[in-house]
């Protein structure tokens, strides 16, 4: 019998089910891409059989570094087919992040976009497990002085339809399926291992948690290689046969029209996003479209109700994490401002530093664990370490720092430690930090957050503080410059902060409560991107 939690059963279902279904429609500006279950099905095989002639065999890794695109899914099945396990990365990844989880996983081989086959070809020669590589999309040389000879995607694509077995229907729903990389906020970023029956799992919770029903048509334009995308939109669609539209990348400009053209009925959104779109000028027209219900995870309480009110939408509003746990506050049923309440079939606690529940409304971290008594399990690739430092008594511990009133609501306050959470990601300050620090003119540099100017809650907005290395002439543009050349878009820092010393302690550790009061006391120079 085969089991229905591994995306290529789920869509071979639904080629038995309704082959010529429309069940994924990608959309780039004014171009959009279809594909049938069939299309899904038959273009996963030939993949598949690409993949298998390049020597990937199961429980081999494959890279993929791009946005959106059909192929993306394709890929998420054809790797399914073999067994194979997808290592899906930001593609705006590059450098030592990019080679790092490359090397982490050991990829045998990556399917990027001609976009990203640039930052792959830089960092190719240090992941010395990468064999082959795909490319999408043609605007690209097949010349490279690498050591690998990357080829199109569009050649595979045009090979006859194999007939390729299953292999993974021999194999139980605990079969790793995906290694996706956390954001590195406390050092290098640790791959979670997403094993089929998670996917198969989420893809039933549409209709039991969000309550899709057949007549919703999903939307979103979050990146595929986050679990919000996935599990949201991709899962429950292809499940239920939702015919979901994506967006190659989010556009908040484009949103109202994309989903009053297809008929969409619902997305969902990250963080500042919220802020973004109610920050467009308004239109007589806005509570005039199709959309029913807003998913969000980072509502700002202060827009909760106009945002809902402006644009004719119930907000349903969730907290997750890709290693677990997960509170939910549906339409009307928790209060404005909570992230929700665990579900059924988890138990949450908040906890102080020594690991002792706090009386309701004492902020503290927030741990999971499962309803029955049963300890849950984190599982990073490669670092089991990390894996068992993650988990205490059973319990989930998260890093998020919240508050839980008495009836159990939870309200996300920040990410505990360094970290910064920026657009729903958070950013690891090192990572910025080094880049800055390489600038010529900059003698020193501390990287830290300011509550955003969006008013979304736990986000910050990025501020380098920076000594320069010369007395005058230091140029704070060039160091933004610096920052896009280098930098993925999210780690971009909105503000630069001149200062003639860097607050720290005895032991040389900059303390950033002191930066957030000399950047609100705003004694010292402060500037802002001019392009950015």
């Amino acid at each position: 019998m085969k089991n229905m939690s591994i995306i290529a059963n789920i869509v071979a279902e639904g080629v038995a089910r309704e082959p010529d279904l429309d069940v994924l429609t990608f959309v780039d500006g004014e171009r959009e891409e279809v594909r049938t279950y069939q299309q899904l099905w038959d273009n996963s095989q030939r993949i598949a059989l690409s993949l298998k002639e390049s020597g990937i065999h199961t429980g081999d890794r494959i890279g993929l570094l791009m946005q959106n695109h059909p192929e993306f899914v394709e890929t998420m099945i054809a790797a399914a087919i073999l067994g194979a396990v997808l290592v899906p990365i930001d593609p705006r990844t590059r450098g030592e992040k990019l080679t790092f989880m490359l090397n982490d996983a050991s990829c045998l081989g990556v399917i990027c976009a001609d976009y990203t086959l640039q930052a792959l070809l830089e960092c190719v020669d240090a992941v010395p497990s990468l064999v082959f590589a795909y490319v999408v999309g043609e605007n690209w040389l097949a010349g490279n002085s690498s050591s690998i000879t990357p080829v199109s995607m569009a050649d595979a694509l045009a090979t006859a339809l194999p007939e390729i077995e299953l292999e993974v229907m021999a194999k139980d729903d605990a079969a790793p399926m995906q290694i996706m990389y956390t954001s590195g906020t406390t050092g290098d970023p640790k791959g979670v291992i997403v094993r089929h029956g998670r996917f198969g799992f989420v893809a039933n919770q549409g209709q039991a948690v969000f309550g899709y029903t057949q007549q919703d048509r999903p939307y979103t334009g979050l990146s595929l290689t986050h679990g919000n995308a996935q599990f949201l939109t991709l899962a429950p669609s292809l499940k239920m046969g939702l015919r979901a539209v994506i967006s190659r990348r989010f556009t908040k400009s484009r949103l109202w029209d994309i989903v009053r053209h297809y008929g969409c009925t619902t997305f969902s959104l990250l963080g500042g996003m919220v802020t973004a779109i109610y920050s467009e000028p308004q239109r007589a027209n806005d509570a005039d479209n199709p959309v029913r219900l807003v998913i969000s995870a980072g509502m700002p309480a202060v827009l909760w109700s106009d945002f809902a009110r402006r644009f004719g939408v119930d907000i349903f509003e969730f907290y997750g994490a890709m290693e677990g746990g997960m509170t939910i506050n549906p339409p009307g049923v928790g209060p404005i401002g909570s992230c929700g309440r665990a579900p059924s079939v988890l138990k949450a606690i908040v906890v102080d530093e020594q690991g002792n529940e706090v009386p309701p409304g004492v902020p503290g971290e927030i741990w999971f664990r499962p309803a029955d008594g049963s300890p849950a399990v984190v599982d990073y690739f490669n670092n089991a370490q990390a894996s068992a430092a993650k988990v205490e008594g059973g319990w989930l511990r998260t890093g998020d720092v919240v508050t839980m009133d008495a009836d159990g609501w939870v309200f996300y306050q920040h990410r505990k430690g360094g970290g910064i959470r920026h657009n729903g990601d958070f950013i690891n300050p090192g990572f910025v930090e080094k880049v800055v620090a390489e600038h010529p003119d900059v003698s020193d540099v501390a990287a830290y957050g300011i509550p955003a100017a969006s008013g979304a809650p736990g986000e910050s907005d990025i501020v380098i503080a920076v000594v320069p290395g010369k007395a005058d002439g230091f140029d704070p543009q060039s160091v933004f410059a610096w920052c896009r050349g280098r930098l993925e878009n999210n780690m971009i820092p909105e503000f630069i902060h001149v200062m003639e010393e860097l607050p720290k302690t005895a032991t040389e550790k900059v303390q950033p409560r002191f930066l957030v009061e000399k950047f609100k006391a705003g004694l010292d120079p402060i500037y802002r991107d001019r392009i950015g």
